[in-house]
């Protein structure tokens, strides 16, 4: 079959001055236009193998945007979409070299392949058009720079640039779709045979905190998990013990085409909006080597002390834990980090600390319930997209201080419509050694004995308690808390409290 010719239209000029920069067309492929729209005319059943990811303004040139978007509108109408059918609302137009409409379109049809093709071909254009598209921010970005206002910061510009590079990334993908039912089995399957031979028998990744994988079945990927509590319980510091629980679990294998798959544990990307770096990891030191805080950054230390911090210091040299401390971003601009990091270095879990610090792409007068509801649909988003679990922290409202047990629950998420619908577990950290400490009374009664009392009973001990689980059981876990060292452990199983439900 003679190869379909590009459309006639008029040719650059074969010699240039030799000063003259190299004169570049936007990519495009005339030739995969003309056959995709000659396998839809020949059989529209070609249309339903593209039209879920192909526009008509992906097209290069303007006649076949015309063409594609008009086959649309017939087929979508449930009429079939022929030559002659076209031609009705094409008209009769001349174009370049003297060639009819009604004569190109039976040309297309004449010399169209099979509609086996069609996707491939939809692809190849489609990604051409996105090229065409970066080509166009590259440019714009380039005239920003070179042409902005004296009153627009670089940071605008770059959030800018962000944001356009973002909406490419949403609307240039064509992997979405049904997918056969026997795929999503094999997955299951994948998983569960995963599960049964990793150490624990974990369906997802271990915390490391015994009591809560039995209950969760370890962080499944995917999933949007909201660790929530009044200041003070503890929340960053149960986040910072699992997130570097699995950095120095990390083990991975090199696979045979090159690639890298993690085995065990995995690494961890960790947004520290409210505290910097710095801050994190001497909390990090202080869990791991047991020395306070406090004690560190007062260098109150003594030999000892400081051996052991150099120990967990030199040990901690290595394992995959990845800091961002830039304080009030948003969301578009976590989501690019994010794929930054997965791309660069890999990425099994990401933590953000927390929740209430990311703002939205809107602007600030708008509802705050709105722009949460954006935060937490972009990072259930995110972690479907990357396929890790995410751990955001959230703020409770002030009304749990007022109600005589102060356990939180679900109505006590800050603008908590969001938080609980995007979600799919929803775990509160709470320790009633916090508020019963604030409560002793005067010394020598028995009011203060029953006190005593109750202070042993629940001193170093957390609770976790899971509100939410759409993949499992809800319910409390009990854990081991030292508050000098913020470090969360397994409760000893004499020391376990009957759990609450």
């Amino acid at each position: 079959m003679p190869a379909i010719e590009p459309l006639p239209g008029p040719r650059p000029f074969s010699v240039a001055p030799l000063d003259a920069p190299a004169y570049r067309t936007p990519p495009h492929n005339i030739e995969a236009e003309q056959a995709l729209l000659g396998a839809i005319l020949v059989n529209n059943d070609a249309f339903d193998r593209v039209s879920d990811f192909l526009r008509p303004e992906h097209f290069s040139e303007e006649l076949h945007r015309r063409v594609y978007e008009v086959t649309s509108q017939i087929i979508r109408a449930g009429r079939i979409a022929t030559v002659v059918t076209l031609k009705t609302h094409l008209g009769d137009v001349e174009l370049p070299g003297g060639v009819t409409m009604p004569a190109y379109l039976a040309r297309l049809a004449r010399e169209a392949t099979t509609i086996i093709n069609a996707e491939d071909y939809g692809r190849t254009i489609h990604d051409l058009a996105v090229r065409r598209e970066l080509i166009v921010i590259g440019e714009d970005i380039v005239n920003a720079a070179f042409d902005a206002p004296v009153d627009q910061a670089p940071r605008q510009q770059i959030e800018e640039a962000e944001r356009k590079l973002y909406a490419v990334a949403e609307t240039g993908r064509y992997d979405g779709g049904f997918q056969r039912f026997a795929e999503a089995l094999a997955t299951a399957m994948d998983m569960a045979s995963s599960a049964y031979q990793r150490d624990g028998h974990l369906s997802g990744i271990a915390t490391g905190l015994a009591d809560l994988d039995e209950k969760m079945g370890g962080l499944q990927k995917s999933d949007l998990v909201i660790v929530a509590g009044r200041p003070g319980m503890g929340k960053t510091a149960l986040a910072t013990n699992i997130a570097f629980n699995i950095a120095k679990a990390y083990v991975a294998e090199h696979q045979p085409d090159g690639s890298t798959k993690t085995v065990n544990g995995g690494i961890v990307g960790f947004f520290s909006l409210e505290m910097s770096a710095e801050q994190l990891a001497t909390r990090v030191i202080a869990e791991q080597s047991g020395v306070p805080s406090y004690k560190i950054r007062r260098g109150d230390i003594n030999e000892d002390d400081f051996r052991r911090i150099a120990e967990a210091a030199r040990e901690m040299q290595s394992i995959p834990f990845f800091i961002d401390q830039s304080g009030g971003i948003s969301i578009a601009q976590l989501t690019a980090r994010a794929r930054r990091l997965k791309r660069q270095r890999g990425l099994d879990l990401l933590v953000v600390d927390y929740l209430q610090l990311l703002s939205g792409s809107k602007s600030r007068n708008d509802n705050r319930v709105q722009e949460l509801t954006e935060i937490t649909t972009g990072l259930k988003a995110l972690a479907k997209e990357l396929a890790v679990p995410i751990i955001a922290l959230s703020q409770l409202s002030r009304q749990v201080e007022s109600r005589d047990d102060k356990r939180p629950q679900l109505s006590d998420l800050r603008e908590s419509g969001s938080i609980e619908q995007d979600a799919d577990v929803v775990m509160f950290v709470y320790r009633e050694e916090y508020y019963l400490r604030n409560r002793e009374p005067r010394e020598g009664t028995e009011e203060h004995i029953a006190w005593q009392n109750e202070m042993e009973r629940v001193h170093g001990r957390a609770e976790a308690i899971l509100g939410k689980q759409r993949h499992g059981p809800t319910g409390t876990v009990m854990l081991a808390f030292e508050a000098e060292v913020t470090r969360f452990s397994n409760l000893a199983e004499e020391d376990k409290l009957p759990a609450r439900m």
